[in-house]
């Protein structure tokens, strides 16, 4: 592709793709908005202790969707459209799996795993009561990451977005009605949030009503072969999700011991905050994701260079715009979510949010690359980077801070990890990674196999 092609689909993904995960993240957001209003500083708390679980739930998701998808978007026009569906239907086999589990321990150990992530008498009930929900409806929420990433490769991003849109908007009225007309408290902003990936799952449906889908489901295309490959591709994106909960799991101990219950709840907001402004870097690199892939599957170094390069620098570019709206409506954003007024809350989540966020343009890169080593087929190197920007880096500098007392430090764990991780990231982009002296191909046909597909109709 020239380069006004690449950039004009770049755009045009990304866009597509940042307003789906943006959609996403305020599934969270939304619960956070309302149970403050409703339950206020000890709903927060509770919201903030089962974190955790829905960083473990949508990580399995992602990382069966964005191995899965970026094997399909690799295969994808070299190879037989048996072997695109294999690749889909393991993913899908693996991801039924992985809920079944998440299932029996919402039935059977839910309150063991609330008394785990640290719930003190004061806000266990409410914990508990969101947590064992939630993992009860871990099949939705896996399906829909990982259809969501299908989709994004198979060339319906607009699709995709409307799914998620449509979702947040249930989410937003269902909360409404479960916390305030039905007076549900926790287990009704639970539910307003596991109802909505199904009301995406019915939306993204048209895509394979219309048989635009270019995967489809298969019952004898099990392969333990092709579910390994998906799994190396898609690891990072566990890693990531996985140290995330770390992260929420370790900031809770240290902060809880440091400033109480008050300060988790402060950390709630920071933290869910935090998972929207993120969800602009995922999706920046969730978007650019099949595009690096396409360009891999056709050997396009000047390609992937450039396109590589026009992603450092909107990341660079969204990171100072979000961190410069975020010191000029610190107070704001703090204020939507302290209804109370409990001036401690308000002071410690200001403060953090100045300290913490300074992450973001460290954070963008880092995603950037992890996607390039993926698209490269370096999973090792992309594992090695999402394990650094989190528990193996975060982990230890949060006790570092926590045996000093220092607070500015535990706000500041975040931004030096991602600092550190970036020069890791840098140094395996620029003197490691060169994918194109080794290239082969599992598949080398003759000639390319031509799918054809109907009109696009989204």
């Amino acid at each position: 592709m020239n380069k006004s092609t690449i950039r004009s689909q770049f755009f045009k993904y990304i866009f597509f793709n940042i307003i789906s995960t943006l959609g996403i993240s305020v599934y969270i957001l939304i619960d956070t908005f309302f149970i403050a209003k409703g339950m206020g500083a000890d709903g927060l708390a509770a919201l903030n202790l089962c974190l955790p679980v829905f960083n473990f739930i949508n990580g399995f998701g992602l990382m069966l969707g964005i191995g899965g998808g970026s094997k399909f978007s690799m295969l994808y026009g070299h190879v037989e459209r048996r072997e695109t569906d294999r690749v889909y239907s393991n993913a899908v086999y693996a991801a039924l799996l992985i809920s079944v589990l998440f299932q029996l321990t919402g039935l059977f150990f839910s309150r063991q795993v609330t008394t785990w992530l640290g719930a003190d008498t004061t806000v266990f009930d409410m914990a508990h009561s969101y947590l064992r929900t939630v993992l009860l409806f871990a099949p939705a929420f896996i399906l829909n990451q990982l259809i969501l990433c299908f989709m994004r490769n198979d060339c319906a991003p607009k699709l995709a977005m409307a799914g998620v849109l449509g979702s947040s908007a249930a989410n937003v009225v269902l909360d409404y009605l479960f916390i305030f007309r039905f007076g549900m408290g926790m287990k009704g902003a639970a539910l307003a949030t596991c109802i909505s990936p199904f009301i995406s799952l019915a939306i993204m449906g048209i895509h394979f009503a219309t048989g635009w889908n270019a995967f489809h489901l298969r019952f004898d295309l099990a392969s333990p072969d092709s579910l390994r490959s998906i799994l190396s591709l898609g690891l990072y994106s566990l890693l990531t999700e996985l140290s995330g909960g770390i992260v929420i799991l370790v900031f809770n101990f240290v902060i809880y011991r440091m400033l109480g219950n008050t300060g988790i709840a402060a950390y709630g907001i920071i933290a869910n905050l935090a998972i929207v402004f993120t969800a602009i870097f995922t999706g920046l690199s969730g978007g650019v994701q099949p595009l690096m892939c396409k360009l891999r599957g056709e050997r396009d170094e000047t390609g992937m260079r450039y396109l590589v390069r026009i992603s450092v620098v909107t990341a660079l570019i969204l990171a100072v715009g979000a961190y410069t709206a975020i010191c000029l409506k610190t107070g704001m954003l703090v204020t939507l979510f302290n209804d109370s007024g409990n001036t401690q809350l308000q002071a410690f989540a200001e403060h953090g949010l100045r300290l913490y966020f300074i992450f973001l343009p460290f954070m963008g890169l880092n995603s950037i690359f992890v996607v390039y080593f993926t698209a490269c087929e370096l999973p090792t190197a992309a594992q090695l980077v999402s394990l650094l920007r989190g528990a193996l880096l975060v982990v230890p500098l949060a006790f570092i801070f926590f045996a000093f007392r220092s607070v500015n430090g535990i706000w500041l764990t975040i931004p030096i990890a991602e600092f550190l991780t970036l020069g890791v990231s840098s140094v395996i982009c620029f003197f490691i990674a060169k994918p194109y002296e080794t290239y082969v191909y599992y598949y080398q046909p003759p000639e390319p196999t031509v799918h054809s597909r109907p009109k696009q109709y989204f």
